[in-house]
């Protein structure tokens, strides 16, 4: 098999300094399909050990590291040194690299005097960087380590293990600390603060929230702003901490800042942000109504309370809830208290353009965000440690909008907002100091 193939790659390397006169596209196709003919009519799996694209990259890399030794020698292989340089060829040795074809075994060129170092194929590699890329991208999809592993062995017969895996993504750390800590906007139109819950194995497995905070920039683009790990339940005094901590970032002011409707949270904005509106998301004001609701009655309570947040006016909303209060206050109380105990956040958003409450209001704003987080925790149950949580919220938002559709989505829609925000907050969406 192996001659086989050998000897196809020959033919074609040789009948490639011929076809280097035709047009480059077809060159390649023809060479290609060639290839890949001879391959299937020998019984050679494309794929695979022994696959024909592992022994492409073999002599792909192979050639590459020729090419080097030539440079960092000054002559081509079986020719004379001429007595420029005492440093010569010194044979070769085998090692097997992970790459995103699966194991291929190179032989990498040796020189005598030991100061040959390759760059395609460093010395002590073992992976190419497309296998990091590749296990960091599935750990940002919430597999673990074993699930990880698993799936390099089945799918590329790689057999890559669980602290190497945890080494790979381990290389996120320093580009996060660098994220966590750089300098933010003089202001921002609107902030949304949330906190996500995870699981830690301190002594004993405990929750522990994540605190996410995000932003809509002036340009109308959604923008991670940081995340933090608390060290007991959701809380209004540590809030204070993270806000600060981004006012120190440089983020002078903002215009609305939405949360749940946490006790104290009003209070720890204003403290940092004096002007800000505070404004409690509907979302979260509806899935805590849900929290005292039977699952059959989830439908039917999210369409009397629908009429209550799009009204007009504050008026019209209070008119709405009444309306609701009295058809479900009997049953479910508790929501009725919610909605009034919310009352003061929730209604400053309809003094508004609608085209203010559309983005503050948006689902999808926050949601796709917590969304996503959500499904990588799920996945991994819990925590060893703090960091390790940090880890995998932080390579699931840097996951998110991968193609850049969402970011031009965003920013297609923002302009009617952009211009009801500049009218509503005037002269504070281009401070002049910090």
């Amino acid at each position: 098999m192996s001659t086989v193939i050998q000897a196809s790659t020959e033919i074609d390397l040789e009948d490639a300094a011929v076809a280097r006169k035709k047009p480059e596209n077809s060159t390649d196709r023809e060479l290609v399909a060639r290839l890949v003919d001879q391959a299937r009519a020998e019984g050679v799996e494309l794929v695979g050990e022994n696959g024909l694209l592992g022994r492409l990259t073999k002599l792909v890399l192979e050639s590459a590291l020729e090419g080097e030794i030539t440079d960092h020698l000054g002559y081509d292989k079986h020719e004379r040194n001429g007595g420029e340089t005492t440093n010569s060829r010194n044979g070769s040795r085998s090692k097997t690299v992970i790459t995103d074809v699966g194991p291929v075994e190179i032989t990498v060129p040796r020189d005598r005097d030991g100061s040959f170092e390759p760059r395609i194929v460093r010395k002590r590699q073992r992976r190419l960087s497309g296998v990091d890329e590749m296990v960091i991208s599935l750990a940002a999809k919430g597999l673990t380590t074993g699930e990880i592993s698993a799936h390099l062995a089945e799918v590329y017969g790689a057999e890559v293990s669980k602290q190497t895996i945890s080494t790979i993504t381990d290389k996120v750390l320093d580009g996060m600390a660098e994220w966590q800590n750089r300098p933010l906007d003089l202001v921002y139109p609107v902030i949304f603060v949330d906190a996500i819950h995870v699981k830690l194995r301190d002594g004993q497995v405990a929750n522990r929230p994540i605190y996410v905070a995000m932003a809509v920039t002036v340009d109308g683009e959604r923008d991670i702003l940081g995340l933090w790990a608390g060290d007991g339940g959701e809380g209004a005094k540590f809030w204070l901490h993270v806000l600060t901590e981004i006012k120190n970032r440089g983020v002078a002011d903002a215009l609305m800042v939405v949360c749940d409707g946490l006790k104290g949270l009003p209070q720890a904005i204003e403290q940092v942000w004096p002007q800000a509106i505070v404004q409690t998301c509907v979302v979260h004001l509806l899935r805590a109504s849900f929290r005292y609701a039977a699952r059959q009655h989830w439908d039917a309570i999210a369409k009397a309370l629908k009429p209550v947040y799009t009204a007009p006016t504050e008026a019209a909303a209070l008119e709405r809830f009444y309306e609701f209060a009295e058809v479900w206050g009997g049953k479910y109380p508790a929501i009725v208290k919610l909605w009034e105990d919310a009352w003061a956040e929730f209604v400053p958003f309809l003094n508004f353009d609608t085209e203010i409450r559309r983005v503050i209001c948006s689902t999808n704003a926050i949601e796709s965000v917590n969304a996503r987080i959500r499904r990588a925790v799920k996945a991994r149950g819990h925590f060893p440690n703090e960091q390790a949580a940090l880890k995998c919220v932080y390579m699931a938002i840097m996951s998110l909008d991968p193609t850049g559709k969402g970011r031009k989505r965003w920013i297609t829609r923002w302009k009617a907002a952009l211009n009801a925000f500049a009218i509503t907050f005037e002269g504070r969406l281009t401070p002049t100091t910090r």
